[in-house]
């Protein structure tokens, strides 16, 4: 459906600006506000329940995908180029799941 309108889904369009705010983020002076909420811990106690989905650990599921941590990140960050192929790598390992999770199991298994 996507091919025959030219468009991409609405969800790729989110998890590009992400990593395009996380890049322009890290490359930030390490005293920043933005830069230090980004990477600040909480203490404390929370809520009952289910914790939320932030920022913070939606790029740490995409981090264990790729098998990277905070430090890799940020050093990564710093070169253009190589911040693109990684952004673009982790733009496409979001896909790839989230496709799996909406495409019916024989269909996969015929792929």
């Amino acid at each position: 459906m996507w091919e025959r309108t030219n468009q991409i889904p609405v969800e790729e369009e989110i998890r590009k600006k992400r990593w395009k705010w996380i890049e322009h983020t890290l490359r930030k002076a390490p005293n920043c506000v933005t830069r230090q909420a980004l990477t600040w811990n909480l203490q404390g106690q929370r809520k009952r329940g289910r914790p939320k989905n932030t920022l913070r650990r939606e790029m740490e599921m995409n981090m264990r995908k790729m098998n990277m941590n905070w430090i890799e990140l940020e050093k990564k960050a710093q070169d253009r180029v190589d911040w693109r192929m990684l952004g673009v790598t982790g733009v496409r390992l979001q896909l790839i799941s989230l496709m799996l999770t909406y495409v019916h199991p024989v269909r996969i298994a015929s792929i």
